[in-house]
């Protein structure tokens, strides 16, 4: 149990070092890498129709990097000063909305599906396969 809290933690020092670019000797390129995979997912989360959700694995797969979820998650979490991102249509692969704490407000998420005719119970989809959307 030890190991694996220290195996995670390590996981996220080293992720939050690369995303805030504390090391600049060594970050100077792992920020580029970090700012063209950001870059990525966003282009695939501007496709995402009306109506439609998709799942972070979903978009770390269109974009070949198929391990990447919870990267795809750091990204969307960077992304709220982009109003051109609709975040909100990305929830995990149960249909959940995982990603909720990070937009202002308690339900914003939520709200912003309702509007788009997605209904949402007790922060997870209703009928997540028909609104689901596979980028290609």
């Amino acid at each position: 149990m030890y190991v694996s809290f220290l195996v995670k933690f390590i996981f996220f020092f080293f992720t939050i070092n690369v995303l805030f670019n504390f090391d600049n000797e060594v970050n100077l390129t792992m920020s580029k890498e970090n700012s063209d995979f950001f870059n990525r997912v966003y282009e695939v989360v501007r496709k995402i129709p009306y109506g439609k959700v998709t799942t972070y694995g979903a978009i770390a797969k269109s974009i070949g990097a198929a391990k990447s979820a919870r990267t795809v998650g750091y990204a969307m979490n960077a992304a709220h000063s982009l109003d051109d991102v609709p975040a909100h249509r990305v929830v995990n692969r149960n249909g959940v909305l995982t990603g909720k704490h990070h937009f202002s407000g308690l339900n914003a998420m939520q709200q912003l599906l309702e509007e788009e005719g997605v209904k949402v119970v007790d922060n997870q989809i209703i009928d997540f396969k028909k609104h689901l959307w596979i980028p290609e």
